[in-house]
């Protein structure tokens, strides 16, 4: 089982067992990942699951959709190169100690 690291803005690191085909942002709510608000559970209609990928998990996610890119338009956070929303991102073994950063707001 995987296990991702949430690093909030503040500094306080979560980790939590991932459970492969759930989303990124499930798994933040799972492991009470107090920085991922998650409002529409996942429905792509909030922007408030937002969390910073690194370069190299970007290049291994697939390309936002769409609708995706229009979401984070509303994001309260600054949009980085890196952001996503996560509950667009379902996990895989592969993912095993990513450290995903939280937004300082939702």
């Amino acid at each position: 089982m995987p296990k991702l690291i949430f690093i909030e803005a503040d500094g306080t690191r979560t980790e939590v067992d991932a459970q492969i085909g759930k989303s990124v942002m499930e798994t933040a709510r799972d492991g009470n990942v107090a920085g991922v608000v998650a409002d529409c559970g996942g429905s792509l209609a909030c922007a408030t699951c937002h969390c910073y990928f690194s370069e190299d998990q970007m290049a291994a996610l697939p390309s936002k959709s769409d609708t995706e890119a229009d979401m984070l338009d509303f994001a309260n956070a600054e949009v980085k190169d890196g952001s996503r929303l996560s509950c667009q991102i379902i996990v895989t073994e592969d993912m095993d100690g990513w450290e995903i950063r939280v937004p300082d707001t939702q």
